[in-house]
């Protein structure tokens, strides 16, 4: 019985060091990679978190996004309490679902079934949240606030969500793979169930760094800078 407590302590340990250095990885890429575009404002943390709820669960998952998200309003944010709540929620609508779907699934078809899923997700419930949240961060009149949130949701919303949504997964494809094995042979994880790490397909990172490169020029086009 100690064994057992022991293991599950150890293991415990490991899971929380695993979301730790995620947590702190995804913050200084919130810091430094920030992409401002009118209001909104895109960072690659949410592929971190997704990352690490592809290791750990859905539920690791929204763990680090409702951590990540107080961190960036006690420090670099101006949106104060309604931003955060527009962060975690964006990062736990791609993060969570995609995490679900591939832990039931850990495949590279499972991988792609998941963040593909993660990016509807993202983008119709950030169309919803924006609509029902947002009019509060304009300000003034609520209805004309409405009114103008509803106005962009076709030429700024529903756009910058499916690319901050597309450039996430594009990232994790690219990116998930060297994370886990370092991460495995760092001991803070037990080894693949095959006894090795799959190779990525070359095809499936030319996919993602397509995925990317569009997604960077599109939110350029966005912000228009081309």
């Amino acid at each position: 019985m100690d064994n057992i407590v022991g293991a599950k302590s150890k293991t415990n340990v490991k899971t929380l060091a695993v979301m730790a250095m995620l947590c702190a990885i995804a913050y200084v890429l919130l810091v430094v990679a920030r992409v401002p575009v009118a209001f909104l404002t895109y960072e690659p943390k949410d592929a971190i978190i997704t990352i690490g709820g592809f290791m750990l669960g859905p539920l690791a998952a929204a763990a680090m996004s409702i951590v990540i998200a107080f961190m960036e309003m006690i420090t670099v944010s101006d949106s104060g309490l309604i931003g955060m709540i527009m962060n975690a929620l964006a990062a736990c609508s791609f993060s969570c679902t995609a995490a679900f779907i591939y832990t039931r699934k850990r495949s590279m078809k499972g991988a792609v079934i998941g963040l593909s899923a993660g990016v509807i997700a993202m983008t119709a419930l950030m169309l919803l949240w924006n609509y029902l949240i947002t009019p509060f961060y304009l300000g003034g009149d609520i209805t004309e606030a409405r009114q103008k949130v509803v106005s962009m949701m076709v030429t700024l919303l529903l756009p910058f969500n499916f690319l901050k949504a597309v450039g996430n997964m594009a990232i994790v494809m690219l990116l998930y793979k060297p994370v886990v094995t370092a991460v495995r042979k760092a001991g803070l994880l037990p080894p693949s169930k095959s006894g090795k790490d799959a190779k990525l397909d070359p095809f499936f990172i030319l996919a993602a760094v397509v995925l990317l490169i569009t997604c960077i020029l599109l939110f350029l086009v966005l912000k228009g800078v081309i």
